[in-house]
């Protein structure tokens, strides 16, 4: 809601322009909109990967891909601050950003508009997480993931 608010502040937006009327809906599955989709995970995943401290050095830093999405993930300790700003980047850049950027250049097309919004869609796993980690997490924490489990301890 909040992406596409930003979308309307700064362009038009309408459920014709995604193939939704009300006597019909219909979808032109294109092979730039795939790849663009995959670009989008990417960039995404990304963003969190840059955030995060020393990722460059870190044997303890991975990427990867399932079949629920991709992920970034770090073994190592990372302060809450920090933690917090790792898991906002990607939808702040990407859903807030972006599109008043490109807004205000002109260049928000359709497609453009649907992967931000897709982005946001898919940026809620990582407000759920943000939300978690604000309401159980002492200020001054540290926080440490074990693949499955995150957990934290005061600094």
């Amino acid at each position: 809601m909040i992406s596409i608010g930003i979308i309307s502040i700064v362009s038009t937006i309408s459920f014709g322009e995604f193939g939704l009327t009300s006597d019909s809906f219909s979808v032109t599955i294109d092979l730039r909109i795939i790849l663009a989709i995959i670009l989008f995970v990417v960039s995404h995943e990304m963003l969190h990967l840059i955030f995060m401290p020393n990722f460059l050095k870190s044997r303890g830093t991975f990427v990867g891909l399932n079949f629920l999405g991709g992920f970034v993930i770090t073994e190592e300790e990372i302060s809450k601050s920090r933690y917090v700003l790792v898991t906002i980047a990607p939808f702040v850049i990407i859903s807030v950003i972006l599109p008043v950027i490109l807004g205000v250049l002109g260049l928000l097309t359709s497609a453009v508009k649907f992967m931000i919004i897709l982005n946001a869609m898919a940026s809620s796993v990582d407000m759920l997480n943000l939300l978690l980690v604000i309401k159980q997490v002492p200020k001054n924490a540290i926080l440490r993931n074990s693949w499955p489990r995150t957990y934290w301890k005061t600094a």
